[in-house]
């Protein structure tokens, strides 16, 4: 009997590459399927290097609390697949596809690609797309994987909307050397005459958005120029031309999930117009899940190896700009309830542990560095991190796993202390399952 993971398995077999950008194949699969991807419901394009997630599950959850249907696709995943793709259901929220809708769509896709050379995240993003065509719903959010330009999502010729959040570098080696690079493979997402949502930027990537926009006759919408956003205690307040909203601060924590909230705000005010009220902004606001961003892990397995008193919190940002984010978060809890910060880190070798870690620059006291549990992915090794460690400022030791880590900080702290496991949503995975918790995202923030 077919099982997801053995149809996963099976598209991972057919094309060399687990990257390789091209929107040829998933046009020919996509024909082949009836062009699913050319009746959808109106769909929320969004791209960016962080934010996406975030972005999403805020929108997610001011639309339903506005009484919409909402079918999600985002990636990676944390723990299971499953969570990639969420469904619209007749009543109530959407919720992740499940084991048998799964094996169905992956089943007829792979039947109708008969064998042909596509990316296993082609093969998943047409799945999806034939499941998003076959369902009603009232929009459809969807994340692109990577870049934005010759991502498999781009096939969308004409979404509702456009989203890209923050620029950074991340993924050099695919997307260009410089953030400008990068935002010119984002901004490929913007379609003549979509309304296309950016986030707060400099004025190099600015001049990429203005241009490209300019270029194919989006309308872009900018923070910053046209929205703005502040924020004080537990309130924040949007700016758009004349129009002031005070709003609660976000569930999500960190300074940044300010500008992630106001970005899915001005989204839905796009989509919804006159229909959008305050309260759908509100419940939406206080309501958002979105796991392994700043999460407090209070119960389970890890947190309590860890002494009375102590906190452990888990975020799955691994590129400098999520790492000064998330250092700038553990410093406003810091300065609420002063403890000692210790930083468990693992992270996939391709990516720039010096830059991450420098941010925690007088704010982490140690590091003890892991391997990332993952045999599909390439990490640092520990002992690298603690030299990036070391030339951060930051002394450390390295372990064998999340567990003897955590041990290791007890023996050598037994005081109450501030733990953060980072560097990378595969650790973020790891640590999620250690913790006994169910994969649905829903279920993430009550279960830990």
């Amino acid at each position: 009997m077919h099982t997801s993971d053995l149809l996963l398995a099976e598209t991972s077999r057919l094309h060399p590459k687990m990257i390789d950008m091209s929107l040829g194949r998933i046009e020919r699969l996509l024909s082949r399927m009836g062009s699913p991807h050319e009746n959808l419901p109106p769909v929320v394009h969004v791209a960016g290097t962080n934010g996406k997630g975030s972005v999403i599950a805020f929108l997610k959850a001011i639309l339903e609390a506005a009484g919409k249907r909402v079918h999600v696709y985002t990636s990676p995943h944390l723990v299971s697949f499953h969570e990639r793709i969420q469904l619209a259901r007749p009543y109530g929220r959407s919720t992740q596809v499940t084991e048998e809708e799964l094996v169905d769509l992956l089943s007829r896709t792979l039947s109708m690609n008969a064998g042909c050379s596509i990316t296993q995240f082609e093969a998943t993003t047409a799945a999806t797309f034939l499941a998003f065509a076959e369902r009603p719903a009232d929009f459809a959010l969807v994340e692109v994987g990577l870049g934005g330009r010759l991502d498999a999502t781009n096939v969308i010729t004409d979404p509702a909307l456009s989203i890209i959040t923050s620029i950074s570098v991340d993924h050099a080696e695919i997307l260009g050397p410089s953030a400008s690079d990068i935002a010119r493979e984002k901004a490929g997402i913007m379609k003549r005459g979509v309304p296309c949502i950016v986030g707060a930027h400099d004025s190099a990537v600015g001049h990429v958005f203005r241009e490209q926009s300019a270029k194919v006759g989006a309308m872009l919408i900018a923070s910053g120029e046209h929205f703005s956003a502040s924020s004080l205690g537990d309130r924040m307040t949007m700016r758009s031309g004349s129009d002031v909203i005070d709003l609660p601060r976000p569930r999500l924590l960190g300074q940044h999930q300010i500008g992630n909230a106001v970005l899915a705000v001005r989204a839905a005010q796009e989509v919804l117009g006159s229909a959008l009220t305050r309260e759908a902004l509100v419940s939406g606001l206080s309501d958002v899940s979105w796991p392994a961003r700043l999460q407090r892990l209070a119960t389970g397995s890890l947190a309590s190896r860890l002494s009375s008193g102590s906190e452990l919190w888990l975020d799955g940002g691994h590129n400098p700009a999520a790492g000064a984010s998330i250092a700038a978060a553990m410093g406003e809890l810091n300065a609420r309830s002063r403890k000692t910060v210790y930083l468990i880190v693992g992270m996939l070798a391709s990516k720039d542990a010096a830059g991450f870690l420098a941010p925690f620059r007088g704010l982490a006291a140690r590091l003890i560095a892991v391997p990332v549990p993952d045999a599909s992915v390439t990490s640092f090794a520990p002992s690298a991190l603690v030299q990036a460690g070391n030339d951060a400022g930051i002394p450390g030791a390295w372990a064998a796993s999340l567990e003897v880590a955590l041990d290791s900080l007890e023996a050598f702290d037994p005081h109450p202390k501030r733990v953060l496991i980072c560097g990378s949503l595969y650790l973020a995975g790891a640590a999620i399952r250690l913790q006994n918790c169910r994969a649905p995202a829903e279920a993430l923030l009550t279960a830990c």
